[in-house]
């Protein structure tokens, strides 16, 4: 636990930020589409790595939340991604949700899935050095929604996120 509240002071420290670098292989592609790129794993390491090694990013950054994939990259050189944002005072994170779906039963309302293997996910994240993690929960904001169904689904989720 001692770690834990380390690392999120750490996180929180004042005039910095958290970077989400932790766009889904559908996502980092549409932002390439529009300024006529090709998401390519290469592509997507070197867009990255030119993030992270970005003068002074960890005067303004205390954590970066990592894709899957990114956490486990390396860049041209051979150099793990997650070794330039530790060399700048950056502590790696990762995305863990498998993403928001719709809720069965609830149109309109989405629920977050990856609970299951997160146990082990989370072991095989921190041996690749991820020292914090980051789920969602989606809620649609409307006259007749989040269903008090959806809030207890969405909590509940979130509470077995936070106990593993």
């Amino acid at each position: 636990m001692t770690n834990l509240i380390k690392v999120a002071r750490l996180l929180v420290s004042p005039g910095k930020g958290i970077l989400a670098a932790d766009e889904s292989h559908p996502t980092i592609a549409k932002r390439f589409q529009s300024i006529g790129i090709t998401s390519t794993e290469e592509v997507r390491r070197d867009y990255r790595e030119m993030l992270f090694r970005t003068k002074s990013l960890g005067e303004y950054i205390t954590g970066v939340i990592l894709f899957d994939e990114t956490l486990h990259q390396n860049t041209a050189d051979g150099t793990p991604l997650k070794e330039l944002l530790l060399s700048q005072g950056i502590i790696p994170g990762i995305k863990v949700d498998r993403g928001a779906k719709p809720l069965a039963g609830f149109p309109g309302e989405k629920i977050t899935e990856g609970l299951d293997g997160l146990r082990e996910r989370f072991k095989d994240y921190a041996s690749h050095g991820a020292q914090f993690s980051k789920w969602r929960a989606v809620l649609t904001i409307s006259e007749t929604t989040p269903t008090p169904f959806c809030l207890q689904a969405n909590a509940h989720a979130l509470a077995r996120f936070a106990a593993l």
